[in-house]
């Protein structure tokens, strides 16, 4: 389990705080979801492009604005919580707890 941000934590504890735009992100079962083009990190005035509920969710837990591939593919949002872990590299690897189901499509 993730820890869960307050804001007595130092953001620097966080997964998210180890990743950055460019790293490739993949699901729980390592099937490659897209690349990340921005991180938000908890507290951010920054509202993703989904619904109600869902943005005040991301917006408190900080979030990753993912560029998925395909034809009719589209930008997708993981929350901070869903992050699992990270590796440097080029790119770097992010790794999410669910799948592309899982992730908040942008409206």
């Amino acid at each position: 389990m993730q820890p869960q941000f307050t804001p007595e934590m130092p953001v620097d504890a966080l997964p998210i705080a180890r990743v950055t735009t460019g790293m490739t992100v993949v699901d729980s079962l390592g099937d490659t979801v897209g690349t990340i083009t921005a991180v938000q990190m908890p507290g951010t005035d920054v509202r993703p492009d989904v619904a109600a509920g869902t943005a005040e969710h991301l917006v408190s837990t900080g979030y990753l604005r993912i560029d998925t591939a395909g034809l009719f593919a589209t930008d997708v949002y993981a929350s901070g919580d869903q992050i699992t872990g990270s590796t440097e590299g080029e790119p770097g690897v992010v790794t999410l707890s669910g799948a592309l189901d899982d992730l908040h499509r942008a409206d």
